[in-house]
């Protein structure tokens, strides 16, 4: 039965969207997952990125408990979260021409490792540039974006392009442009987010699909454990010096 609240409504409208998600989205999951499982198969390196909010998604596929050890953040200084002063210098850097290919430039990423771009909108230069950027490196690229937008505004890429018309999977969140799910009397924005409740759980459902790729092909999932667990710290120390070569947020 839903809830009339205000609150309740917020909930039946992120739990439509999961639904949707799961639904519809189920192939390109499946395929993000074989391709992680691949590039881990071949001795590939792993990535996330996201500018805003969006990085809060990205960073919670790293160093986490129960998440692949091997998934890095590639950080775009400026952009990772709302500490940089002003909070409105990010959202400013996300339009930036060339700062994409700086940071690629300096990072670890080579080719045959996959990278994969969070972005709302899919309509900055930055995410644009890096996918762009990253396939000429040779990294394979998933893009987890609302297509909505790429539908229903204008790039602000001089190519006229979104993130989605970059990479070699797109994952659809089905957020409606705008971001907010809630309207109500007496509030003059609509409000309620919820892009970073579906687009973490696109980004566990990639994971967890990566991982039964990884059984499939006869490689133990290299996951980290909590480190509030008995025995979790040595667990996560084993695996950590096996895949040193390929684990860059320890340096």
């Amino acid at each position: 039965m839903s809830d009339s609240t205000l609150a309740g409504q917020f909930f039946d409208a992120a739990i439509g969207l999961l639904e949707r998600v799961r639904d519809e989205e189920a192939k390109s999951i499946a395929a993000a997952g074989a391709a992680i499982a691949d590039t881990v198969a071949a001795g590939g390196r792993l990535f996330a990125f996201g500018a805003g909010h969006s990085s809060l998604a990205a960073q919670d596929v790293v160093y986490r408990a129960g998440g692949l050890a091997l998934m890095n953040l590639l950080a775009v200084p400026g952009t990772v979260g709302v500490d940089v002063m002003p909070a409105t210098l990010g959202s400013a850097l996300e339009r930036v021409d060339g700062l994409a290919g700086a940071v690629l430039d300096s990072s670890p990423a080579r080719s045959g490792d996959l990278l994969v771009i969070i972005s709302l909108s899919g309509r900055n230069a930055l995410p644009v540039e890096m996918a762009q950027n990253a396939r000429a490196l040779g990294l394979t690229v998933i893009g987890v974006t609302s297509v909505a937008y790429a539908e229903g505004t204008r790039s602000r890429h001089a190519s006229g392009g979104f993130l989605r018309d970059h990479c070699d999977i797109v994952l659809d969140s089905k957020i409606p442009i705008g971001d907010a799910e809630l309207t109500a009397p007496g509030v003059e924005a609509p409000f309620a987010p919820a892009s970073t409740v579906v687009t973490s759980a696109v980004m566990q459902a990639m994971m967890a699909a990566a991982a039964e790729g990884l059984v499939a092909r006869g490689i133990e999932p290299p996951l980290l454990r909590s480190g509030n667990v008995d025995g979790g710290h040595e667990w996560n120390g084993r695996v950590m010096t096996e895949y040193a070569d390929r684990i860059f947020y320890r340096h």
